[in-house]
């Protein structure tokens, strides 16, 4: 499904250069569950961005089913964006005034889909993140932080996508409920065969996953 060659990602601020990456170069194939692991300031979440297509390399090749995402036009990134990946941030991510059910079905808005359509996915996709039914027309601020993770989840879900990239998705969780959406995870991959990559810098986290792509100072230490 996705191919780094050699993906190098430099910083500049006035006359200093950081390398956030160094010669990155790994596959995942498609229903993979892959944990990216690394300490704070290893380089983890600039690969989660150009791996979302939200940044570009600056050298190397990134490829999304076989085509180098450097020729893609901005119109074409939007779309894989928005159709064939899904999002799962740290800090969720939700609007504060707008029930559950219209958070996940908001980036549905943004792909014209009718109203009734929008809905009835957004209802498909809490329930394959197993949040409660009579929580679906709450505020944000009524919910626990495992809840509020489980409707980006959900939200990740809406548009059905081929990959899911979640960024610290535990981070402002406690231990119980870290495992809980850790288990949400596992079974969207068991069950309905998501690729999905986990960005973490616990190895609890990353022992749920088949795989684990250990990168160290913006390079990758084992694979």
């Amino acid at each position: 499904m996705i191919e780094c060659k050699n993906i190098g990602k430099i910083y500049i601020s006035g006359e200093m250069e950081t390398a956030a990456l160094k010669n990155i170069s790994f596959k995942i194939e498609d229903g993979e569950f892959v944990a990216i692991m690394g300490p704070s300031g290893s380089g983890k979440s600039t690969l989660m961005h150009i791996l979302g297509c939200l940044d570009t390399p600056t050298s190397g090749k990134y490829f999304i089913d076989g085509r180098d995402v450097s020729d893609f036009s901005d119109d074409e990134l939007a779309k894989i964006r928005s159709e064939k990946i899904g999002f799962v941030f740290q800090a969720f991510n939700l609007l504060p005034r707008v029930s559950v059910l219209k958070n996940v079905a908001l980036p549905l808005v943004y792909a014209n889909v009718d109203k009734i359509k929008r809905t009835e996915s957004a209802k498909i996709a809490l329930t394959a993140s197993a949040f409660p039914e009579n929580f679906w027309h709450h505020l944000p601020n009524q919910l626990s932080g495992g809840m509020m993770q489980r409707v980006a989840i959900a939200r990740a879900l809406v548009n059905n996508p081929s990959l899911i990239l979640a960024d610290e998705p535990t981070g402002n969780l406690d231990t119980k409920t870290g495992e809980a959406v850790l288990s949400a995870f596992q079974k969207l991959h068991d069950e309905q065969g998501h690729t999905i990559v986990v960005i973490t810098h616990e190895a609890a986290v990353a022992e749920r996953a088949q795989r684990i792509i250990h990168i160290k100072d913006g390079e990758i230490i084992n694979i």
